[in-house]
């Protein structure tokens, strides 16, 4: 069956997939990290759920976005959709919103802070634990559907 007389739910599986995997991903890695965020020692137990919450929600718009342009890029380049080029596209794409953003909302604006416990990367001085959650998580949600869903719902002709 071609990609164009599949019905759309089918289409939609693996991306939906992809999607709640990872979004329980980062849900996870968010309230792991939370101890080295300063949040974690000086907020409310409501702050430190309406952060975990609010990281997680936007983990998503990235996650959702990224494997959108990816998706884009795939189509453009006939490249299988959810192969890997597409995969390590979203991915990087993914990683690269975020280092800016850790960035900005670190140094720059000072929105939330580390506590020292937290490994920094050079130059930006962005969070370890953040940068490997955008290798990691994508990693294991674009894993999961390469082995759950079956090939010709997630290649393209």
């Amino acid at each position: 069956m071609s990609s164009a007389s599949r019905p759309k739910s089918e289409a939609a599986r693996p991306i939906l997939l992809y999607l709640i995997v990872a979004a329980a991903g980062h849900l996870a890695w968010e309230v792991a990290q939370s101890p080295l965020y300063t949040i974690w020692w000086t907020g409310t137990k409501r702050e430190i759920v309406f952060a975990v919450v609010h990281c997680t929600g936007g983990d998503l718009l990235i996650t959702a976005s990224a494997l959108a342009i990816a998706a884009l890029f795939a189509r453009a380049g006939r490249w299988p959709v959810f192969g890997g080029r597409t995969a390590l596209t979203a991915i990087l794409l993914g990683l690269g919103y975020t280092v800016f953003s850790e960035w900005l909302n670190t140094q720059i604006r000072q929105s939330w802070s580390y506590m020292e416990a937290m490994p920094v990367l050079p130059p930006f001085g962005i969070g370890l634990t953040t940068f490997l959650q955008w290798l990691i998580v994508p990693g294991i949600a674009f894993g999961y559907v390469w082995h759950n869903v079956t090939p010709v719902v997630i290649t393209r002709r």
